[in-house]
């Protein structure tokens, strides 16, 4: 097919791969890796210039929130329901637990990245609560 008239685009790998851009516009795919595992979670991100869409394609995730403010607080976890969108909203603190079979559709900013996104070092007892979630493998 003429690329200049239908893209497709799949990817098997593992963590975070953009597939296709467009504009201002990015379409992801978000698969599981050993950082997403419940005891590998060190950090939360937050985006301070745009939302975040997630929807659940396969397996299971849990989105874990942290709030909106300047620290992550008082962390929630959303488990995902396969074929609803989750948007994250811009400035909330946020981070995913994978399956191993997980994949997730992400759409966000095209230029989302290092530079509009900020990292919090969570605290050893935030990384306790985080263990002590329900999680499938």
């Amino acid at each position: 097919m003429d690329e200049q008239l239908l893209e497709i685009r799949q990817y098997l790998g593992t963590g975070y791969q953009p597939l296709i851009d467009y504009s201002d516009w990015r379409v992801a795919i978000l698969r599981w890796e050993e950082a997403s595992l419940p005891g590998n979670i060190e950090c939360m991100e937050r985006h301070t210039q745009t939302d975040e869409v997630f929807v659940l394609l396969d397996g299971w995730a849990t989105l874990l929130i942290g709030g909106n403010q300047g620290k992550v607080s008082d962390i929630q976890a959303e488990v995902m329901s396969s074929g609803k969108l989750f948007n994250v909203k811009q400035n909330t603190w946020h981070t995913i637990l994978l399956s191993r079979d997980a994949s997730i559709l992400i759409v966000e900013n095209r230029d989302t990245g290092q530079d509009n996104s900020e990292f919090f070092q969570l605290t050893p007892e935030q990384r306790l609560m985080i263990l002590g979630l329900e999680y499938h493998q």
